[in-house]
């Protein structure tokens, strides 16, 4: 199986709550996904409303024939850059993580520890007005083993399936 037919196959599990753009994608993308939650909190009724609660998360689908240190560098700088970008923290604003996936047919050598040691987060007026966190896992097709930090740890088993 090749990177393209992986992510054929992967898009439809996102389908169900993501909005998935896969036109017009900013390099070096080949898809994107976009989850959005917005809930009200009220008391006794809707004008006694007591808070906003924000959720976002954007997604990130790459692929490569063999991922590099360098490559995997400027994916995860582009993803967290372009991510952050879209978030707008206010009161009301709970979190707003990005989430990368890689598709690659092999690893360079230390890939899959440098992806384990990848940390980015951010709190917006002290945790206040909520965070961005940054979740990244990568699938080498050619021997089936993923790599993931600790965040991207719970999207293992979507991979597998």
């Amino acid at each position: 199986m090749d990177t393209k037919e992986y992510l054929t196959k992967l898009l439809p599990a996102f389908k169900k709550y993501y909005t998935i753009k896969e036109d017009d994608i900013t390099p070096p993308f080949s898809a994107q996904a976009t989850f959005s939650s917005h809930n009200e909190q009220y008391f006794l009724v809707k004008q006694a409303k007591i808070a906003d609660i924000d959720s976002n998360d954007y997604v990130y689908f790459a692929e490569t024939q063999k991922l590099t240190e360098d490559e995997l560098n400027r994916f995860v700088k582009a993803s967290w850059d372009n991510g952050i970008a879209k978030v707008h923290p206010y009161n009301g604003h709970r979190n707003s993580d990005v989430t990368l996936i890689i598709i690659a047919d092999s690893f360079e050598d230390d890939v899959a520890k440098k992806i384990k040691r990848t940390k980015l987060s951010k709190t917006y007026k002290l945790g206040i007005w909520g965070w961005s966190n940054f979740r990244l896992i990568a699938i080498e097709l050619s021997s089936n083993q993923t790599a993931y930090n600790r965040l991207g740890k719970d999207l293992k088993s979507l991979l597998a399936k």
